[in-house]
Formats: structure tokens, C-alpha cells, sequence
């Protein structure tokens, strides 16, 4: 564990690309997402609670908990951290002409390889396997409990919808087009162990995808996960009145692109923003807030 809870919420960014594109979603969640930074501020978003004797008291208890490497809340954070820990992740401080202005990616095509869609929905599916496994084990399920995250994820609110709807929208509805979910599902049936194996998200996180010593074992659970999100998948965006015209005009005040190079937009937005951490670790901040309330 190489930062606690309290420092990783106290470090996130106020401002910056990923709170940007994050805040384009609010219209899929109105009013769910708020860029709470600082843990003490977390606390007090959280319970309502304004003395500083008991701000003090929640912050130790929910420190103990995550010290607590039988708790689960240190591998959630680490999948969500893994996730988002591709080599190529391009730091706002080398595109520093992006804070406050509208950003261009045009000087960036070059370094940019969009993903070929059986990548890019196996990335989308690798990422919706790491939501589970993260979400179970900040909550107490076992790391392989589908029907548990199953029953959650329909009930999903604040950073947990926001971070789904980007999963959805960034890695899937942008790349693929508004067929994502059935391109997903046509795909899984052509996978097999080996290509999850070759895949780099894959070789990250395997260490806690249920099964991960065994490919073939990790396989097997990944594409039981995968079928069983398969009917909430499909229905989101159109439960929610998400389209990509919708989206693009959203993205149209903070990017500049074109529309024939939406795969490029989504690789862009891959390599430049970290809202998988980001928004898990405000979610296993909010997990541990309301435990050790509970407790006390």
C-alpha cells in the first residue's frame, strides 16, 4: 500500500481534463456526481456532520479499516488504479494549454493508436469485470459474487454511476457506435483464454480477477461476468436517453475533433484521463465513510 486513503482523496485534482469529461456526464446522472476532494471534505459531504471531534473520530475509524489489509477496500482501490495505468497516460502537465481552454487533439494523432474493435471491446469488457471485482470488495461480497454486483449495479448512484456511464460511454458507445453492447456480445464469442492472455489490461489486474492464477480459470469467470451484465449493458444508454449525438455535442465545449474520428476521440480520451481512479477512489472513500459512521 503506497498512499492511505485520506492522502489519495486529499491528492485528487480540482480541475483538469478527467474532472472535465466526467462533469459532460452529468447529464446522464443529473446531480449525482460532485468532484469532492479532500477527505475531511468527503466526510462531511457524507454524514452532514460539521463537529470537528466527530469529522475526527469518522476520519480514524475509516482509516482503521482501510489499514486493515483483511478489508477489501485496499484491493478495490488497486484494481481501480491498475485499470487506469497504461504507459501511454498523457500527464495534463505536458498539455498544459488544456486547463481552462478547449483542448485539441490534432497534435496528438500521430501518437494515437485507436483500438480495432475486437481490442477495444475487449477493454470495455475487462473494465466492466474490474468494476465488479472492485465493487465487491469494497463492500464485503466475494471477489466472484455476479449476481450480488448484479443486484447493486442497478441501484448504482453518485461516483459509481458516473464512473459506469464513462466506462460506457467512453469505452463503448464512443468507439463502437450506439451498437456497442451487441458488438460486445457478438465478440464474446469469438474470445477465447489466449486473448485475454495478449491483452495488457488484462496482464494488470489478473491477480485479482477471480481464478486469475489460471487463464483459462480467469476466462471462464470473465465470460460468465460478461453474459450476466449483458441485459443491463444493452439497455443503459437507451434506458437513459444516451446517444452519441447527445454525447458529442456535450464534448463539443471542452475538445475539439471530428466526428469521422471518433475512434481517435475515444483513444484520446483513454491515454488522458484517469476517471476509473479517480471516481473509485472517491467511491471507496464514501464506502468507508458510511461503515465507520455506522460503527461508531
Amino acid at each position: 500500500m503506497s498512499k492511505s486513503i485520506d492522502q489519495l482523496v486529499d491528492n485528487l485534482p480540482t480541475s483538469g481534463l478527467t474532472v472535465r469529461v466526467l462533469g459532460l456526464l452529468d447529464f446522464v446522472a443529473p446531480g449525482q456526481w460532485q468532484n469532492t476532494t479532500g477527505f475531511d471534505n468527503m466526510i462531511r459531504s457524507v454524514t452532514g456532520e460539521s463537529d470537528p471531534a466527530m469529522v475526527a473520530q469518522i476520519r480514524a475509524r475509516a482509516l482503521e479499516l482501510y489499514n486493515d489489509s483483511s478489508q477489501g477496500y485496499q484491493r478495490a482501490i488497486s484494481v481501480y488504479q491498475l485499470v487506469d495505468s497504461a504507459g501511454g497516460k498523457v500527464g495534463l502537465s505536458s498539455m498544459a494549454h488544456m486547463l481552462g481552454e478547449k483542448v485539441s487533439f490534432l497534435s496528438f494523432l500521430s501518437t494515437l493508436t485507436p483500438k480495432e474493435d475486437k481490442a477495444q471491446t475487449l477493454d470495455l469488457a475487462l473494465k466492466l469485470i474490474a468494476e465488479l471485482v472492485a465493487f465487491c470488495n469494497a463492500n464485503g461480497f466475494p471477489g466472484d459474487s455476479v449476481s450480488d454486483f448484479m443486484s447493486a449495479v442497478s441501484s448504482y448512484e453518485k461516483e459509481n454511476l458516473i464512473r459506469l456511464s464513462a466506462i460506457l460511454v467512453f469505452d463503448g458507445l464512443i468507439p463502437l457506435g450506439p451498437d456497442y453492447a451487441a458488438k460486445l456480445m457478438d465478440s464474446l464469442s469469438g474470445w477465447s483464454a489466449a486473448d485475454l492472455e495478449q491483452n495488457s489490461m488484462f496482464q494488470r489486474v489478473k491477480g485479482f480477477i477471480p481464478g486469475g492464477e489460471s487463464t483459462e480459470a480467469a476466462f471462464q469467470f470473465f465470460t460468465k461476468a460478461t453474459t450476466a451484465m449483458n441485459g443491463y449493458v444493452g439497455s443503459f444508454a437507451s434506458d437513459r436517453g444516451i446517444t452519441v449525438d447527445k454525447i458529442l455535442d456535450q464534448m463539443r465545449g471542452v475538445i475539439d475533433f471530428s466526428e469521422g474520428k471518433l475512434d481517435l476521440l475515444a483513444a484520446f480520451l483513454d491515454v488522458s484521463t484517469n476517471y476509473v481512479e479517480h471516481t473509485g477512489i472517491q467511491s471507496v472513500s464514501r464506502s468507508l465513510i458510511e461503515r465507520a459512521v455506522g460503527e461508531i
